[in-house]
């Protein structure tokens, strides 16, 4: 078969590598002389992507992948990546060449989302079709990520894959996230991985309106490394997930990832099929789809655990969905008061408005001051007379 890595990958890849339990590539079992780049794409055949592609391949969708870059170079992924824009120390000016050498970690996302096909020797992506919007973010990424997610919008994204995340509230991700979403922009990230440093589900993924995926087995059950929580979404094949990767990451060229962020990538180009086939959508409407049509397991109806249920690529690309006014995983909450800062004019009237409040108050204690002075001075003649 050629390639012999595994990639544990977590959807923090672009913090810390040393931080996110990403650690060395693990060695599996040795692949048969018969395998294939295709045939070792199982999650391809579970969501039955073969017959979903005589529906909607993705053409004319933008998909935004905000990570290390994309090796725009890699056969499977040639035509298909844009020019992207870096942000931060460590970036790629373009987006189109990928510094990882770990994982390659940015090339396999595009091209689970991406990647052409062609035979059984290439990896197919889920949306053929579609193009990549490479953004590029250094080892420290996420202060980047808020930069890079507006940089999307402004620039043709449909959809934003985001392979990074933090636990801390941090209200730069928060407004970038509210922006891409008002923008009519889909917005996909990972739940994270149990190796990782995150005992929670992280931000992007937390935030209201984004979908959150988490990671399934070759049976459909969550694969056990998921990190799981109310803001759960959808889940999607996280397990032995075979992409094309970075030269360098393993022989031939492709190797095999695990972890929610190869779950993330998927349903980023199972948005792309649906916005593909049903472009009069808003993303809204969108997101209901995909997240309506999931095929339900766990606790009956959303759980923290698999949300709404594991993507379902054929019932979101044909059931009839009644239409939905809002985003049914709500949205980013509205920047604090306290937080906004106030313009001249506010403080202005602020301030007039509690000095006429003082002078009222003074007036009143005279008043009474006045009226106990006027009752003594009676009492005092009453009792003279």
């Amino acid at each position: 078969m050629g390639f012999r890595q595994v990639v544990r990958s977590t959807c923090s890849v672009l913090v810390l590598v040393a931080a996110t339990g990403l650690g060395p590539l693990l060695a599996p079992a040795p692949a048969r002389a018969s395998d294939t780049v295709r045939s070792l794409q199982w999650h391809l055949d579970a969501l039955k992507i073969p017959q979903a592609h005589r529906l909607s391949k993705g053409k004319g969708v933008v998909v935004a992948v905000i990570d290390s870059g994309v090796q725009a170079s890699h056969p499977d992924l040639k035509g298909q990546v844009l020019p992207g824009k870096g942000f931060g120390p460590g970036s790629v000016d373009d987006g189109r060449t990928d510094p990882d050498r770990t994982a390659g970690h940015g090339t396999a996302m595009a091209g689970l989302i991406a990647a052409r096909g062609g035979d059984e020797r290439h990896a197919l992506g889920i949306a053929p079709e579609a193009k990549i919007l490479p953004v590029s973010l250094g080892p420290s990424g996420l202060r980047e990520a808020p930069a890079g997610i507006r940089w999307a919008v402004d620039n043709g994204a449909d959809v934003i894959n985001v392979s990074l995340g933090t636990e801390r509230d941090d209200p730069e991700v928060v407004e970038a996230v509210e922006y891409a979403l008002s923008k009519d922009v889909v917005v996909v990230a990972a739940t994270g991985n149990t190796g990782s440093t995150y005992l929670e589900i992280p931000m992007p993924a937390s935030i209201p309106g984004v979908i959150a995926v988490g990671g399934a087995t070759r049976s459909g059950a969550l694969w056990d490394g998921t990190i799981v929580g109310q803001a759960m979404a959808v889940s999607a094949p996280g397990e032995a997930i075979v992409a094309p990767t970075r030269p360098g990451v393993a022989e031939g060229d492709y190797a095999v990832y695990e972890g929610t962020s190869a779950s993330a990538a998927i349903v980023s180009g199972v948005v792309a099929l649906v916005r593909a086939r049903y472009p009069s959508l808003d993303a809204a409407n969108v997101v209901n789809r995909v997240v309506s049509t999931a095929r339900d397991r766990g606790a009956k109806g959303r759980d923290p655990e698999y949300g709404f249920g594991s993507v379902d690529v054929l019932a979101a690309l044909t059931r009839e969905v009644p239409a939905v006014e809002a985003n049914p995983l709500g949205a980013p909450p509205a920047p604090s008061a306290s937080a906004a800062p106030a313009d001249a004019g506010s403080e202005q009237r602020e301030g007039s408005g509690g000095s006429w409040v003082l002078i009222a108050i003074v007036l009143a204690l005279v008043l009474a001051a006045a009226l106990v002075v006027v009752l003594v001075l009676v009492n005092r003649r009453a009792r003279r007379s």
